[in-house]
């Protein structure tokens, strides 16, 4: 009990418990929305007012897969070669921790502890994340875009915005004191050079 309140009324380790969960969650969330909405936005085909319009095909090609959005656009993006069915184990296991975060984050923060593999499941939801963003560039963004590049592009080279946000909301959340501050050094820098 005594190691218990040292550890919660600690401001160094309470705090970087809250933003590690609080980044993970975000991240998986962010994760979702990649599945679910690049899916949905693929089969928009207009607005109307202020609301999309969603093509009828988006509901028996993707939603008919299963009753969750998220597991019927995994499922479509599995025959569609973006993911396979271990990317499916890995979300399981990503949302498992996330649902954990979420639903118990009090005692996580107060008692408990961060599930032990937290970084390595972050590194995880990063990879799926970045494996999809990347297949969506390639395989779907480029070919239909109106001035494709002249040469192939090694999927090495592409970087994914919503995985670069994540990755710089990392470090500055969780990183060392150097590391956190870097990307508003540089910021700083550029501006006050202009």
């Amino acid at each position: 009990v005594r190691r218990s309140w040292e550890r919660f009324l600690n401001p160094e380790v309470t705090r970087r418990r809250l933003l590690a969960a609080a980044v993970y969650i975000a991240s998986f969330e962010s994760l979702k929305e990649c599945v679910v909405d690049r899916i949905r936005d693929f089969y928009c085909i207009g607005i109307k007012g202020s609301r999309y319009v969603i093509s009828p095909k988006y509901r028996s090609e993707v939603l008919s897969r299963n009753r969750s959005p998220v597991y019927a656009s995994l499922a479509w993006l599995c025959e569609m070669g973006a993911i396979d069915e271990s990317d499916i184990a890995t979300f399981d296991r990503l949302k498992e921790c996330r649902n954990k975060l979420a639903h118990e984050l009090l005692s996580s923060v107060v008692s408990a502890d961060l599930p032990a593999d937290l970084d390595e499941l972050f590194r995880d939801l990063m990879d799926l994340l970045s494996k999809i963003e990347v297949w969506w560039v390639l395989n779907v963004e480029l070919p239909t875009s109106p001035a494709p590049p002249e040469t192939p592009i090694d999927e090495r080279d592409v970087l994914p915005g919503s995985v670069l946000i994540l990755r710089i909301l990392h470090d500055i959340a969780l990183g060392d004191d150097v590391e956190s501050r870097a990307y508003y050094d540089l910021w700083r820098r550029l501006v006050d050079d202009q």
